[in-house]
């Protein structure tokens, strides 16, 4: 397949129901591109028969593409990542398998990119009609207002940047992150385009694991907050203790204590054990990403690469 100035990153997933509408809007987006386009998916460990039916279905329309196959389930955006890493082109867009992000999107990012003097385009939602949309809204706000100013509070699913920008993020060595956050944190010059989240027509496998994953990723390698956090909450708790220890010594010299307090004594030890707890998972937190990134492993493991070049397959 020849290099292209435009290429498509699809992640996939438990997208089996969904292959035949996805494959027909990317041949769509294809198309309004004049051919312009080169289509790198990712199947990133799917339990079900997504791989068979997008070879299949890929063939039956003669779309020139590239599936890619990890060995194991990483996550999206390490499928994502893989799949930059991989595409060809000059400006490279992402798209959701799941089709709840207007394929219009894709168009609009890649021409913008070529049109304006802009490095990164990304979808700001206007309106989501998806469950969770309250919880979501209050994390994103939070992370907007404590950890990274610059992304929108509504949050970011989809985007597209230059060549430039993916070869900075695909570059960074660190494991367990948020490629969203990364995407900000490198700076360059960015464009918001607002649209509405369409609905959801299958279950979700974003599962409330991958939601504290995720939220865990997004915190721990962008910020410094749950330690300052906990170093405030220290400081107020030792000076709390100072002040009752100093009453308590005060009123047991004058007398007015005179049997010892055993139920304060275990509430006690039990807040301040349970902080220590918490501080240990904190401190924790931070020391096993930097251990898990000192030990260079990928952050995913490709099994298989079959090309088509809209009439045959090479492995």
């Amino acid at each position: 397949m020849s290099s292209a100035g435009n290429s498509l990153v699809v992640p996939v997933y438990r997208n089996a129901t969904t292959i035949p509408r996805l494959v027909e809007a990317v041949a769509g987006i294809s198309e309004r591109l004049g051919g312009d386009l080169e289509v790198v998916f990712v199947v990133d460990g799917s339990p079900d028969h997504s791989r068979e039916l997008l070879l299949e279905r890929l063939l039956a329309t003669g779309l020139a593409a590239r599936v890619v196959e990890h060995s194991r389930n990483f996550g999206s955006f390490a499928a994502i990542r893989t799949g930059m890493s991989l595409a060809r082109g000059e400006r490279i867009a992402v798209m959701a398998a799941d089709l709840q992000e207007p394929p219009e999107l894709v168009l609009e990012f890649l021409q913008r990119l070529s049109n304006e003097d802009l490095d990164v385009v990304a979808g700001e939602r206007s309106s989501r009609d998806d469950r969770g949309d309250t919880a979501s809204g209050i994390y994103w706000r939070l992370y907007r207002r404590f950890v990274m100013q610059d992304i929108p509070a509504s949050g970011v699913d989809v985007f597209a940047c230059t060549a430039t920008v993916r070869d900075v993020i695909c570059g960074m060595e660190s494991v367990h992150t948020s490629l969203v956050a990364q995407l900000f944190w490198v700076g360059f010059r960015r464009s918001m385009v607002p649209y509405d989240r369409l609905p959801s027509t299958e279950p979700s496998g974003w599962t409330f694991s991958r939601k504290l994953r995720y939220l865990s990723d997004s915190v721990f390698a962008f910020t410094d907050l749950p330690v300052r956090v906990l170093w405030m909450v220290g400081v107020v708790g030792m000076t709390l203790g100072v002040l009752v220890g100093a009453i308590v010594l005060g009123a047991r010299i004058a007398g007015a204590i005179t049997v010892p307090g055993y139920a304060a004594t275990i509430l006690i030890l039990l807040f301040f054990a349970s902080l220590n707890l918490i501080g240990l998972g904190i401190i924790g937190s931070y020391v096993w990403r930097a251990y898990e990134t000192a030990k260079g492993r990928p952050g995913a493991v490709i099994r298989d690469v079959v090309e088509l070049d809209g009439e045959n397959v090479r492995d």
